[in-house]
Order: C-alpha cells, then sequence, then structure tokens
C-alpha cells in the first residue's frame, strides 16, 4: 500500500511544516490533534500530582462527561501516555497515571493551559471588539484563491 503523499501539491514555503517529511504530516496531525484536545490537556494536567482513580479524574475535570473521559483515557493509553491498572479488591479499584512519556508532555501542556489563563481576558476582549464590529458592517468577502491544475 502506497502511503498518501499529502504534501504533493503544497507550495514550498518556509516554516515549521518544511522540515516535515512527507510521511510524517499526517502523523504529525494527528498527535497535535490528540495533545490539543482540551480533555487531554485537563486529564494529563490533573494526573500531574500521581495516580488518580476515574472518580477523583471525572471531580477534577469540570464539565468532563464519563463518555468523553473514558474515550480520553482510552486514547492517552492507546499512546501510552497513560497507564490503566486495575487491583483485585472488593470494590474494584482502577488507577490512572503519566507514563515517562505522558510525563514528557507534561511541561508542554501546563505551559499551555497556563498560558490561556494568562492572557483570557484579554483574548475575550478581543473576541468582543470583533463580534461587536462583525456585527456593525457587512465582511467583505475573501478573495478567491487560484487553483491550478497540474497535468503531468
Amino acid at each position: 500500500m502506497v502511503a498518501k503523499d499529502v504534501r504533493r501539491n503544497v507550495r514550498e514555503v518556509p516554516g515549521p511544516c518544511a522540515q516535515w517529511g512527507s510521511l510524517d504530516a499526517d502523523f504529525i496531525r494527528e498527535i497535535l490533534d490528540l495533545v490539543g484536545d482540551k480533555w487531554t490537556v485537563l486529564v494529563i494536567g490533573t494526573l500531574e500530582a500521581g495516580p488518580r482513580r476515574y472518580s477523583d479524574l471525572a471531580y477534577g475535570i469540570p464539565g468532563i462527561s464519563q463518555r468523553m473521559l473514558t474515550l480520553t483515557l482510552r486514547k492517552l493509553e492507546r499512546d501510552g501516555l497513560v497507564t490503566r491498572t486495575a487491583y483485585a479488591e472488593v470494590p474494584p479499584r482502577v488507577e490512572y497515571a503519566l507514563t515517562p512519556l505522558g510525563r514528557s508532555l507534561l511541561s508542554s501542556v501546563l505551559e499551555l493551559a497556563s498560558w490561556a489563563v494568562d492572557h483570557h481576558e484579554e483574548i475575550k476582549s478581543h473576541r468582543e471588539q470583533q463580534d461587536d464590529t462583525s456585527s456593525k458592517k457587512p465582511r467583505e468577502p475573501e478573495p478567491a484563491l487560484s487553483v491550478s491544475k497540474v497535468i503531468p
């Protein structure tokens, strides 16, 4: 099976994307989708202090549904960022913890969350200004991009 060359028709411009190979691009986007997900950020941040039971995670992450917590934990476990340990007790006890790989992501995740808190008011203000401006006058249409088809 031949890997899809997602960058084949991308114009060469300087920037961080220039250093990625075509085969890496899909995987990089997939990982960025995972680690950029709000629930992933909050689950990893909550596990900073050590192993947590499912109910403690649910309580510590306001707004997360049981379904989203379960799905997020499964994705993180699949990618090797979180471990799940089940104890043979009555009642059964299950704990989740960061792996060394998950810990290596922790500082970036906490920095991102901290940035969001630090800039919350500023972003909120910009949104309000933009919303006020947008509601008062119609926006100019975006210029059409010209796409030329290259036939080999």
